[in-house]
């Protein structure tokens, strides 16, 4: 993995923190037992329980070693940013627009916590590309699929 940074609110580290203490501290040790009952059940060519649960535990962890590096590159998206009164949108903003008459509202965080179903955007995607360093007032062109949205910053808070 690239030493790029990751940028994640509080929320999203302990997130991830939770998900590495899960994976170590109950789900590893779980499939590891499972993978030593399999195996004390003999032949190992064919026994379809040993090879699932190796499997299972290269996939866990495959994952720890994953979230290992990401929290080593965390960076934690200050909590002075995104406050109401801030004069341009940053990470952590949570942005109100206009579009074609209707008002969403999008907060911009790390590609890592990045959920559209929740209004999360990446800091990395057109529209939060376009979003960054904006003030209100502001319009921003997004080219979409559909054609160019124009979105109208309402209000950072």
């Amino acid at each position: 993995m690239d030493s790029k940074k990751i940028y994640l609110t509080k929320d999203g580290l302990a997130t991830l923190r939770k998900e590495h203490e899960e994976l170590t501290k109950k789900k590893r040790p779980e499939v590891l037992a499972r993978v030593s009952a399999a195996r004390d059940l003999g032949d190992l060519s064919e026994n379809a329980e040993y090879v699932a649960s190796r499997e299972e535990l290269s996939f866990i962890d495959g994952r720890i070693d994953e979230l290992d590096e990401l929290l080593k590159e965390v960076v934690l998206i200050s909590s002075t940013n995104g406050k109401a009164g801030d004069n341009n949108i940053k990470l952590g903003s949570k942005v109100t627009v206009r579009i074609d008459g209707k008002k969403e509202v999008y907060m911009v965080v790390g590609e890592f916590e990045a959920d559209p179903m929740e209004r999360k955007i990446s800091h990395e995607s057109p529209l939060g590309k376009a979003l960054l360093g904006k003030r209100v007032g502001e319009k921003v062109e997004v080219e979409a699929p559909a054609g160019k949205i124009v979105y109208t910053i309402i209000s950072i808070g």
